[in-house]
């Protein structure tokens, strides 16, 4: 661990269940990426862009439930607004993609 948070700073982070409903090759991205499109129910649609190109065909991904961040910031990367963050388990170049053990609505909060 580099730096421990209080329980108060962790609860600031927005985690939800969002299911993938598009995904598309990102050519200008420095790394080999995919930009996704996630519904997150309620809280509608987000975009992202994510490094998960070594492990995952676009045609697995689509339909896929994440778990991601929703509350940072936009962020450009090349010429894509990212508007979300997706989490997964980082191995080497390898991420393997975090996501709930069973199907749940679209935008459930993950504690």
């Amino acid at each position: 661990m580099n730096d421990t948070i209080t329980f108060e700073d962790f609860t600031k982070v927005d985690l939800r269940v969002g299911t993938i409903i598009e995904v598309n090759s990102f050519p200008e991205a420095r790394n080999p990426a995919y930009q996704l499109t996630i519904d997150f129910g309620d809280l509608g649609i987000k975009k992202t862009s994510a490094q998960i190109t070594t492990l995952y065909k676009k045609e697995d991904l689509l339909k896929r439930q994440i778990v991601a961040v929703v509350n940072f910031p936009k962020k450009q990367i090349a010429k894509f607004m990212s508007e979300c963050l997706i989490l997964g388990a980082v191995n080497g170049k390898d991420v393997i993609l975090l996501n709930p053990e069973d199907q749940v609505k679209n935008g459930t909060a993950v504690a």
